[in-house]
């Protein structure tokens, strides 16, 4: 006699975008090279043009992405009007629009062949549907967070203004190379 049992899948908990781990956070900015910031704008005092000089600084290939401007440059880097236009592959598309507009950003980034590894939605944008969408395309996704501030928290930047990292350590931060004192995520 033969049973049949039914399949197990294992079942795997989503995760939880109201709070992310360290570890979570330090692998996606380690292992992004290339970053398609839509929303990027040429006014040096918005947010959009301080996270993308950051990140530039950062050693990053930061794309910007406005119609507005497309065809222009900005920081030195060509903007583009849409995702799609971008000729070389995107590692993490970050969202500075609002949460409504995330949607449709999500399903250009689905779009692209090949897929990006990281959708990461800038502080107060938060879609919980375009993060499904994406999770189940593979991709790992962050809302409502800023890998700028991310970046300084984690390197221990963040401290130099004073702000509590909230990361205790007896290791030496590492210095990330030469010019500008800039910390690296890596520490040994």
């Amino acid at each position: 006699m033969l049973i049949e049992l039914p399949c197990l899948i294992p079942y795997v908990p989503s995760m939880n975008h109201d709070n992310y781990p360290n570890d979570y956070i330090r692998g996606i900015l380690n292992s992004v090279k290339t970053i398609a910031l839509v929303g990027a704008s040429q006014n040096p005092a918005r947010p959009s043009w301080i996270v993308t000089k950051y990140l530039l600084e950062r050693g990053y290939d930061v794309i910007p992405i406005n119609p507005g401007l497309a065809g222009g440059e900005l920081l030195g880097k060509k903007v583009y009007a849409s995702l799609k236009e971008v000729p070389v592959p995107i590692d993490m598309v970050e969202i500075f629009r609002n949460s409504e507009a995330a949607g449709p950003i999500t399903d250009e980034a689905l779009a692209l062949d090949p897929l990006p590894k990281v959708l990461w939605m800038q502080l107060s944008v938060r879609n919980d549907e375009a993060a499904a969408k994406a999770e189940a395309k593979g991709l790992k996704v962050v809302m409502d967070r800023c890998p700028k501030i991310e970046f300084g928290r984690l390197s221990g930047e963040i401290s130099w203004q004073g702000v509590n990292s909230r990361m205790l350590s007896s290791k030496k931060p590492v210095l990330s190379g030469k010019g500008f004192q800039k910390l690296s995520l890596n520490r040994p």
